[in-house]
């Protein structure tokens, strides 16, 4: 029997999130597994730039539309729609929050450049800590406040994959970095586009990662103490976007290339075993944002 097609794109993906998933028992790793598949999809029929933005804007509706019709129980037909379904009910996966991860990755269909912080970090919320904010319901939690962990822990997490791919972006025509900081460390869209590295971009690239870190300390101590051994596959996320950044800090962020950073699987399952321990010994799991 062939495996579900969630797990299959979960599997395909190499993701940072599905590595942290072993660490789940087998029915909420199945719903996350559910859950990354459906973000996965949305976010690849929004990043199809050979696919006219109004035909890409049209599959999201439907996609929209799916998710609204299995969470009310009703009968979808997309089969990573289908899959999720039984675990939307069982966690009490809200539509909302479907529904404004959708609006984020609409954001990406059309050109869009972000004055500030604050504009960025409403794209933030919208693609990463919603996806926050429906993981913790599978994950299970006890304390409201496990909200915000969610909410800042997935800015720190969109911040730091911005600062890694700032030279892909730029190249598919798309500049995350806010206008206000450009402006403040005197880089321009055409220098990010074409690759010109200097101590300016370097600067701004520092501000940028500044902001990370005050998302990953805000996570760090938000994360409700009741809730700590629940939110390990979260906890394992944030480890391992930590360590980029820093890796990224260290080599003095080299994004604007070709070449992607990235962690090596062996530094990956040493950060995953070190938060396996953690747990076994009761220290907290957390090991970012000091």
């Amino acid at each position: 029997m062939n495996p579900p097609v969630s797990a299959q794109i979960t599997e395909r993906s190499g993701s940072n999130l599905a590595l942290a998933f072993v660490l789940l028992p087998p029915r909420k790793r199945a719903a996350m597994a559910a859950l990354y598949a459906f973000c996965r999809e949305v976010d690849d029929i929004a990043d199809e730039e050979s696919v006219p933005p109004s035909q890409r804007a049209e599959t999201l509706a439907r996609w929209r539309e799916e998710a609204r019709v299995a969470c009310a129980g009703g009968r979808p037909t997309l089969p990573v729609v289908v899959e999720l379904q039984p675990f939307a009910r069982e966690f009490a996966l809200p539509f909302e929050l479907f529904d404004q991860l959708i609006q984020g990755v609409e954001m990406d269909l059309r050109p869009t450049r972000y004055p500030d912080f604050q504009a960025l970090e409403v794209y933030c919320y919208h693609v990463a800590s919603v996806v926050g904010l429906l993981s913790i319901q599978i994950f299970g939690f006890v304390d409201p406040a496990c909200r915000r962990y969610a909410d800042a822990l997935g800015k720190a997490l969109q911040l730091t994959n911005i600062l890694r791919d700032v030279g892909e972006d730029a190249r598919r025509g798309r500049i995350y970095l806010p206008e206000s900081e450009m402006r403040r460390h005197g880089v321009t869209a055409d220098e990010i586009v074409g690759g010109r590295d200097s101590d300016r971009f370097r600067s701004l690239a520092k501000a940028v990662a500044e902001r990370a870190r005050g998302h990953y300390a805000a996570a760090r101590a938000s994360l409700p103490r009741v809730d700590l051994r629940s939110m390990v596959a979260a906890e394992m996320m944030g480890a391992v976007y930590w360590r980029l950044l820093r890796e990224l800090e260290s080599r003095d962020f080299p994004v604007l290339g070709p070449e992607r950073v990235r962690l090596g699987s062996a530094r990956k399952l040493v950060l995953l075993l070190g938060a396996w321990l953690r747990i076994k010994t009761g220290l907290p799991v957390s090991t970012y944002g000091k």
